[in-house]
């Protein structure tokens, strides 16, 4: 799923298994689009999940940035 979503210019998605990958892969990646398989998670742990996912936020600035900044470099690079 997430393969496919990071096809689609904008989309920053991410799996995550865990409380701490949501968090973070938001923190740093300012991913907006959380993946999760429900055959390997329970209704609990997703939920979970969800509501970190949702409650982080960027960290604007620094090398969190300019990663993200080149990622969108790179696709309007590919829509010339």
């Amino acid at each position: 799923m997430s393969m496919a979503a990071n096809k689609v210019r904008g989309i920053r998605a991410s799996v995550c298994g865990d409380c701490y990958s949501a968090k973070m892969t938001v923190v740093h990646n300012n991913s907006n689009v959380l993946c999760m398989g429900a055959r390997v998670l329970g209704i609990e742990l997703g939920l979970k999940i969800v509501e970190e996912y949702f409650s982080a936020e960027f960290e604007a600035g620094g090398r969190h940035e300019r990663r993200v900044n080149a990622i969108i470099a790179k696709e309007n690079e590919q829509l010339k």
